[in-house]
C-alpha cells in the first residue's frame, strides 16, 4: 500500500510545474491584446480631470485593454465572442490586436463566429510574421494548464493550474466546457489554455462565480464549427420595468461569412434589433389580458381620480397584481428664478420634473436640450471616477440624436441622447414639455444595449402619469405652441385675460370666473388632474379629471372641479362609500362650511346637466379660504363658481 501510494505521489500533475522556457517567446509572440482605440472627450468638467491619480500605463495608452486573442494558423486569429462584442455599437475605437512591442494591427474579416460558444475567428488586414500555436483538440484530463492572456491592461502573463473537469454547458449540454484551476483575471478572456508542450486545448472564456474553476472552451469546437458563417443561438429572458413577469426566448439564426468588423456589426444588428422588437411585443401581448389599462387589476386606479402631485410617476403593477402609480421625488435642486429639479430612481429609470426658471422664455426652454441637459447634470447623477476622486459632469454639449415620439395617449415626447464616450455609453431621455417644464424619463446605458433601451423607454411612456401644472403666465407661453400640446387639448379650450376672467371649456366640463371669485394674474397657478378612465363608450382615454386654481403658489385660495365616476362592483367599500356620500350629497358635500385645520372649505355636487336621477359621472366643486370665514362668505363663493359650471357628461 504505501508503494502505491508513493507511486502516485511520484506520478501526479503538479499544478506548480513550469512551462519551458523555450515555447515563451513562440507564445507571446502569438498571443496579442484585444484593443479598442480610446474616444476623444467630449465632456465639460467641474474641474480639470485629476489623470495624475490613475495609474502611469493608464493615463498614457491611447488604447482600453479588453481582452486576449492568439494565432491559430496563417492569418488566422480566435477571441472570445463577448470581446469582439465590445465592439458592438461602440464609441470607442473598433477591436484591434496589439503585439508586446506595441504594434496594433487592424481586424480584417470575420470568418467564424458562434455567440453562444462565445468565440470569434477572424484575419488581420497587415498580419505580422509570427508561428501559430499548435493545438491539441483531445487534451487529458489531471493534466497541468497554463492560462495565457492579458492581465487588467498590464501585458501578457501565463499563470498555471490544473485541467480538473469537464462540465455540460447549461442551456442543453451540447458540448462540455473545460474546467481548469489556473488563475483568469478579466482580460484573460479570450486567451489561449496551453498544455505543458504549449499546445492550445481552449479558449480562456469566463471565470466561476463561486470556486476557483474557470472555463475554456475546447479547441475542438471552434475547428469543427462551420466555416464562413455566424451563428447565434442562445436564451435570454426578457424583462419590461411595469411589472415582474418575464419572457425567456431564443435568439437564435445565422448569416454568411467573411464580413469586414462595420459589416459584421451592421449584419448582427439587423438580426439582432428585429429579435428586442419582437421579445417586446410578444411579453406585452402576453400580458394583454390584464395590462393597464384592461383587466380588473386596473379598476383601482381608473377610478381614484388624479393624482395632483407635479413629479411624474410610472404606472405599475404590483404582487397584487393591482396597477398604481410608483415613483417618488427622492432628491430636489433648486435653481435660479424659482426653478427647480426634482428627482427620483424607479427600477432602471431616473424620472425628473423641471421646474424651469422664470428668467428663461418657454420658446426657449422646450426647444433647447442642451440647455435642459445641462440643469439635469446638477443633481450629480453622473460623475466620472478617476481614482479616488469622482468628478461631476457638467455638461455634455448637444445630443447626439433627436427627435419625437408620440405615446398611445397622443403626448408627443421629444427624445435626446447623449454619448458618454469615456463609459461607452448613452444618457437617452424622454422629456415631455409642461407648462412649468418637463416631465423627464431618462436611462443610461452601456451603447451596445442602445436599440432595447429605446425601445423600452418608448414603451414606457405609455405607462407615465402625471399632472400639467403651472402659472397662467407659463400656461399662456406653453398654449401659444401647438406643437406642444398633448391630442387632448384639441378638446380643452383654456382662455384668460389677467384681472378680468378666466374661462375653461372641454368636451365634459366648461366654468368661468371673475376676480371677484379668485384673484387671476400671471403668477396665479392652474394644475390640470389628467389621469386614466373610461369614457362614456368604455374606453379608456387620459384626459383631464380635475382642474384646480389657485391665486398664487404662497397661499390657500383654491377653486377646483373634479370628475368622479359610479365604481365597478368589484371595487372595494372605499369606493363604494365613496361614490354613495358623493351621489348622497353627504358631508363634505352638502355646501356646508367647515373648517380644516387653518384652511376654510366648502364642497359640492355639480347638479347633471339633464337631471339624472343616477348620474354615472358626477363633478364636485370645491372652494378653500385660509383662515376661519363665515358661512355666507363661503356659501357665496361657491354659488359664483356653481353659476358658471355646465356638465357636459352623464
Amino acid at each position: 500500500m504505501l508503494a502505491c501510494v508513493a507511486w502516485f505521489a511520484i506520478g501526479a500533475a503538479r499544478a506548480d510545474s513550469t512551462l519551458d522556457p523555450s515555447l515563451l517567446p513562440k507564445i507571446q509572440s502569438a498571443t496579442f491584446e484585444v484593443v479598442a482605440a480610446k474616444p476623444k472627450d467630449t465632456l465639460t468638467y467641474e474641474k480639470p480631470l485629476p489623470m495624475e491619480l490613475l495609474p502611469y500605463q493608464d493615463r498614457t495608452d491611447k488604447y482600453y485593454s479588453i481582452g486576449t486573442a492568439f494565432a491559430i494558423g496563417p492569418n488566422t486569429y480566435v477571441t472570445a465572442a463577448h470581446v469582439l462584442m465590445v465592439g458592438y455599437q461602440t464609441l470607442w475605437g473598433l477591436p484591434e490586436l496589439r503585439d508586446a512591442s506595441g504594434k496594433v494591427y487592424a481586424i480584417d474579416r470575420i470568418e467564424k463566429f458562434a455567440l453562444r460558444r462565445d468565440f470569434v475567428v477572424f484575419t488581420l488586414k497587415d498580419p505580422p510574421n509570427i508561428a501559430p500555436l499548435a493545438v491539441d483538440t483531445r487534451p487529458g484530463l489531471n493534466q497541468v494548464v497554463y492560462s495565457v492572456g492579458n492581465a487588467l491592461g498590464t501585458g501578457v502573463v501565463i499563470r498555471n493550474g490544473l485541467y480538473t473537469s469537464n462540465t455540460p454547458e447549461d442551456q442543453d449540454g451540447q458540448w462540455k466546457w473545460i474546467r481548469f484551476s489556473a488563475a483568469a483575471s478579466p482580460g484573460n478572456s479570450g486567451g489561449p489554455l496551453l498544455d505543458q508542450n504549449g499546445k492550445v486545448i481552449g479558449i480562456v472564456l469566463m471565470k466561476s462565480p463561486n470556486e476557483n474553476l474557470n472555463y475554456a472552451l475546447p479547441m475542438g469546437e471552434v475547428l469543427d464549427a462551420p466555416g464562413d458563417l455566424a451563428r447565434f443561438d442562445r436564451r435570454m429572458a426578457y424583462q419590461f420595468d411595469v411589472f415582474d413577469s418575464t419572457l425567456s426566448g431564443t435568439f437564435k439564426g445565422d448569416f454568411k461569412l467573411p464580413l469586414s468588423v462595420p459589416g459584421f456589426f451592421a449584419a448582427y444588428a439587423k438580426a439582432f434589433h428585429p429579435y428586442l422588437d419582437s421579445q417586446l411585443k410578444a411579453l406585452l401581448d402576453q400580458q394583454s389580458a390584464d395590462l393597464f389599462p384592461d383587466g380588473t387589476g386596473a379598476h383601482q386606479l381608473l377610478y381614484s381620480g388624479p393624482s395632483m402631485d407635479d413629479f411624474p410617476q410610472l404606472v405599475t403593477r404590483n404582487s397584487d397584481g393591482v396597477w398604481v402609480n410608483s415613483g417618488s421625488s427622492s432628491i430636489k435642486i433648486t435653481l435660479p428664478a424659482n426653478g427647480y429639479i426634482s428627482g427620483g430612481t424607479l427600477g432602471g429609470n431616473i424620472l425628473f420634473h423641471l421646474r424651469k426658471p422664470d428668467n428663461i422664455p418657454g420658446a426657449a426652454f422646450h426647444h433647447d436640450p442642451k440647455g435642459v441637459m445641462d440643469m439635469l447634470l446638477k443633481t450629480g447623477f453622473l460623475k466620472r471616477p478617476i481614482g479616488p476622486e469622482r468628478i461631476l459632469v457638467t455638461s455634455l454639449g448637444e445630443p447626439g440624436d433627436t427627435g419625437t415620439s408620440t405615446d398611445r395617449w397622443g403626448r408627443t415626447w421629444q427624445t435626446w441622447s447623449w454619448p458618454v464616450p469615456y463609459a461607452d455609453g448613452y444618457v437617452h431621455l424622454y422629456a415631455l414639455p409642461t407648462p412649468d417644464g418637463y416631465a423627464i424619463l431618462m436611462r443610461i446605458g452601456p451603447a451596445t444595449t442602445r436599440h432595447d433601451t429605446v425601445i423600452n423607454m418608448r414603451a414606457l411612456t405609455d405607462f407615465i402619469s402625471l399632472p400639467y401644472d403651472g402659472t397662467l403666465a407659463q400656461w399662456k407661453e406653453f398654449l401659444a405652441d401647438g406643437k406642444l400640446l398633448p391630442a387632448a387639448f384639441r378638446n380643452i379650450k383654456i382662455a384668460f385675460e389677467y384681472g378680468k376672467d378666466f374661462r375653461y371649456d372641454s368636451q365634459r366640463l366648461a366654468f368661468s370666473f371673475t376676480p371677484e371669485l379668485q384673484q387671476i394674474d400671471a403668477d396665479s397657478m392652474l394644475t390640470l388632474g389628467f389621469t386614466f378612465f373610461p369614457d362614456a363608450h368604455g374606453k379608456v382615454v387620459w384626459d383631464a379629471g380635475q382642474v384646480w386654481l389657485a391665486a398664487d403658489n404662497h397661499d390657500r385660495h383654491w377653486i377646483s372641479l373634479l370628475r368622479n365616476a359610479a365604481p365597478p362592483a368589484d371595487l372595494d367599500d372605499s369606493y363604494q362609500s365613496f361614490w354613495k356620500k358623493v351621489s348622497g350629497r353627504q358631508h363634505p358635500y352638502d355646501g356646508l362650511a367647515y373648517t380644516d385645520g387653518d384652511t376654510s372649505k366648502i364642497n359640492a355636487v355639480v347638479p347633471p346637466s339633464r337631471g339624472d336621477d343616477k348620474p354615472s359621472v358626477l363633478y364636485t366643486a370645491y372652494v378653500y379660504q385660509p383662515g376661519t370665514q363665515p358661512q355666507a362668505e363661503m356659501k357665496q363663493k361657491l354659488d359664483a363658481l356653481l353659476k358658471s359650471v355646465k356638465v357636459k357628461e352623464q
